[in-house]
């Protein structure tokens, strides 16, 4: 049996109840081992795809090339592997005591445990500026008030009292303390009745584990494309090895012209371009100080249409601010960065509000006063440094109002300053019906615009003798002080940039209608007045629901569940949603987010767990620059595809035609293996870093069901690879009519259609219509030119080399000629991508 609270459990108690409850922390805090990391990475789909490749090119004989590609595949998984355990390594840093030390009674005596070392009916002691570390009932509070933002979304602390009546009835919410909260003021007993899964913030975690994400449309397409396309090369290369033997006899050649055909169909780039560009992606990311726990997050980041913000935290600051100053009928507002010196009649009201608040704050309110009041009084005589402190009265259940006696230097006499709710101090106050509806009304005023109000009193007392109640003492009234939670510097800009790329910024909060309208005007959402209320969704059907959300842009007194039903009927309606949060009460809602994005340094562990991305510097700014990156990956994914469209299509041409027309083979495996040293860097890099084109931020996000591979991509990559199919022949045949040589002209084709790849990579690296544009330096493609054209002239230059591809050196005219052609197809590539881009909006 348990000991009396009093005395607290023994330490054998706490023991076996810790052995068999086990320790108060949460299962979303165990880190992924090491292998156990690698493991994850190894199996997702898109690798084992591209080793499929790589085993498919073994049992085709060319073991340079499996080789290759299964060494590309290492490189690709320790990319992936260091990222992902950097993102496991900055969660851990980023990491609060989410099991902090506790002052807990045990064996009769006051000691110090660790946090997940508590147990049920272990009694603690809490006093300001202590995390609760289990769910208590409180069984002692005096002038308690705790900070429960990261739980509820409520910026504004909630004062707390002692159970009433017996512990196991007493489920009043102002008598239990949960985990994870703040105490801001005063001091409490409780007594532990519920620990780690099993506390309220517990419990939140276990509704993640309902909530699952798949895979990306775009990565579903990729995989889709590359099995489809994989099976059609190798039906194709098949047939086109038994028609060759059948026709000529020549089984052995038919083998290699099947093989060839082979290497040039499988489009093993897609899957390496899609993991490259999301690997790459949030690489570039994290140097913005956005943490990609989710790579395919990247990309969908670019389609995302609504993004559902929580206020506090997020929105706002999560730190209280003084705003407003009125005194008999007179009002100051106060700016972040004050321009001109606070006028001299509200000096009184500032400096009585200092007074009436503890120099050494835990709770938001009185710290925003403590920084007003060193920033606007600073230099005067209403800052009493050397004032000392001689009684408090705090705040109670019965009184909303707390005063503090001071006594100056000079010790002439007592001064009393009072703060508290504006009916409180009116009733210290003893005010006449006229000037308490004056209070009243400006009260409301302040209230409508989402301030938060308290009245400030002083009092004097010349007798050393003080009451034991603060009614006792001759208040008199001084003014009104009104506090904000500001809204973050950069939102209303953020916001404004969101509207012009078509995204919808919504507001989920748990606060007051008339705080969060206020916010949302502050922050730029578009408001007229309308709103949804948590009590007003659970009431709606789902039919009801969705016809609400269509022109509601604000969402109050909205509870966990509620929230993740909203984000659920936003997908429904087919949106693509981006949630951002910070608190334990978001992470149900960002794990069933498309995009669940955490703030990294205020954020919560169970937050940051279930989103896909981390602001690490809380700067809501970055959640666009991850729009704009997931815009620019898409973008550029479907250069790459287009590029890789174009130059597969003349190397299946080559590697058929001279079957059906019965030339000698132009291109060989060795060929190919060359020109992937073009091919892969070309897809997987040059692309990937070419910045998002102007003015792609100023239309609209894709269509959620918008095909990576649609007819813009399909119809380019094939009119551009056509054409420079047909531009390869005619140096081919050319070559082959005016030198008689099958090498030199196999030589020639080849230079052709190397160098043409180089025009086709310049060509696709910008689609936008304002000239110029496409001319900005891309280091990676200048590399990767001067290397190919070193190993082009190495080979045409270099008899033992060329031997090895089968070339003779053309001739000077016809290497001016191959020169000519390179050019004609420039102007082939340039002619369809500005034929084919009019009236065709940027793709997102």
């Amino acid at each position: 049996m348990p000991r009396g609270p009093e005395s607290g459990l023994s330490t054998d108690q706490a023991r076996e109840r810790l052995a068999r409850d086990g320790p108060n922390e949460l299962p979303s805090t165990q880190r992924r081992s090491a292998w156990g990391l690698l493991r994850d990475v190894v199996r997702e789909p898109m690798f084992l795809l591209l080793v499929a490749c790589g085993a498919i090119y073994l049992t085709l004989g060319d073991r340079g090339e499996a080789l290759m590609l299964l060494g590309f595949v290492a490189v690709v998984i320790a990319i992936t592997y260091v990222q992902k355990r950097r993102s496991e390594r900055a969660l851990e840093a980023l990491r609060d005591l989410s099991s902090p030390r506790a002052l807990v009674v045990r064996d009769g005596k006051a000691v110090r445990v660790a946090g997940r070392e508590l147990v049920v009916d272990d009694v603690v002691l809490l006093a300001e500026g202590d995390r609760v570390p289990a769910d208590l009932h409180l069984l002692d509070a005096s002038n308690l008030t705790v900070d429960e933002s990261l739980l509820t979304g409520e910026s504004v602390p909630v004062m707390k009292h002692a159970v009433t009546g017996t512990v196991g009835a007493a489920e009043q919410s102002g008598a239990l303390a949960f985990s994870g909260t703040l105490v801001t003021q005063g001091s409490g007993r409780g007594i532990v009745v519920a620990t780690g899964a099993r506390s309220a913030l517990g419990r939140i975690g276990e509704s993640l584990q309902a909530v699952t994400s798949g895979q990306t449309p775009v990565q579903q397409e990729t995989q889709r494309i590359v099995t489809w396309v994989a099976g059609l090369g190798l039906a194709l290369a098949a047939s086109l090895a038994v028609a060759w033997g059948l026709s000529r006899g020549d089984w052995l050649h038919g083998l290699l012209a099947g093989i060839t055909l082979a290497m040039a169909i499988l489009p093993e780039e897609l899957p390496v371009v899609l993991t490259i560009f999301l690997g790459l992606g949030a690489w570039r990311l994290a140097r913005e100080k956005v943490l990609t726990r989710s790579m395919p997050a990247v990309e969908l980041l670019g389609a995302t249409t609504v993004l559902c913000v929580d206020k506090t935290g997020t929105l706002t600051m999560n730190r209280m601010a003084l705003r407003r100053l009125w005194v008999d009928g007179a009002s100051h507002q106060l700016d972040a960065e004050p321009a001109q010196t606070l006028p001299e009649a509200f000096h009184g009201t500032l400096e009585y509000a200092v007074l009436a608040s503890h120099r050494r704050a835990f709770d938001p309110m009185e710290a925003a006063i403590a920084l007003a009041g060193q920033s606007q009084l600073a230099g005067t005589e209403h800052l009493h440094a050397d004032w000392q402190l001689v009684e408090d009265y705090p705040l109670s259940r019965e009184l909303l109002a707390m005063s503090r006696v001071w006594e100056s230097p000079d010790h002439q006499h007592l001064l009393v300053a009072a703060k508290g709710a504006p009916e409180a101090i009116v009733d210290l106050c003893h005010l006449d019906a006229e000037r308490t509806g004056a209070i009243a009304r400006q009260v409301e005023a302040l209230a409508g615009e989402g301030l938060r109000v308290l009245a400030v009193a002083r009092a004097v007392s010349r007798s050393r003798q003080l009451p034991e109640i603060q009614h006792d003492f001759d208040f008199e009234f001084v003014g009104l002080i009104a506090l904000e939670d500001p809204v973050r510097p950069d939102v209303p800009a953020a916001i404004a940039e969101c509207r012009a790329a078509g995204i919808r910024v919504v507001m989920i909060t748990g606060d007051h209608p008339q705080t969060a309208l206020s916010i949302a005007r502050q922050a730029g959402l578009v408001v007229d007045g309308r709103f949804l209320s948590g009590p007003e969704i659970d009431g709606l059907d789902d039919a009801a629901l969705a016809s609400r959300l269509a022109d509601t842009d604000v969402f109050c007194r909205v509870q966990p569940q509620q929230k993740l039903c909203l984000v659920q009927a936003f997908r429904a309606r087919g949106e693509v949603v981006a949630m951002t949060g910070d608190g334990v009460n978001d992470a149900p809602a960002l794990k069933a987010a498309h995009i669940g994005v955490a703030m990294g340094a205020r954020g919560t562990d169970v937050a940051r767990e279930a989103a896909a991305l981390v602001l690490l510097n809380d700067d809501f700014a970055s959640l666009i620059t991850a729009v704009r990156y997931g815009r620019r990956v898409f973008a550029n994914l479907r250069k790459a595809i287009t590029f890789v469209l174009a130059v597969h299509l003349p190397i299946v041409g080559l590697s058929v035609l001279p079957v059906l027309l019965g030339w000698p083979m132009v291109l060989m495996p060795v060929h190919i293996l060359f020109l992937q040293l073009v091919i892969d860097p070309a897809c997987s890099i040059v692309f990937e870093a070419e910045p998002l084109e102007a003015g792609a931020m100023r239309v609209p996000p894709r269509n959620p069901l918008a095909r990576l591979f649609d007819r813009q991509v399909l119809w380019r990559g094939l009119v551009q690879g056509s054409g420079l199919l047909v531009i390869v022949l005619i140096a081919y045949v050319y070559a082959r009519s005016v030198s008689g040589s099958d090498e030199s002209a196999r030589a020639l084709a080849f230079s052709v259609l190397v160098l043409s790849n180089l025009a086709l990579i310049q060509a696709n690296r910008r689609w936008a219509r304002k000239a110029g544009e496409g001319l900005r330096w891309n280091a990676a493609f200048g590399w990767i030119a001067v290397i190919t054209c070193a190993l082009l002239v190495a080979i045409l230059a270099i008899p033992a080399v060329g031997s090895l591809f089968a070339f003779t050196t053309p001739t000077p005219h016809l290497l001016a000629v191959g020169a000519g052609l390179g050019l004609i197809a420039l102007g082939w590539f340039e002619a369809v991508k500005w034929f084919d881009a009019r009236g065709t909006r940027p793709h997102v």
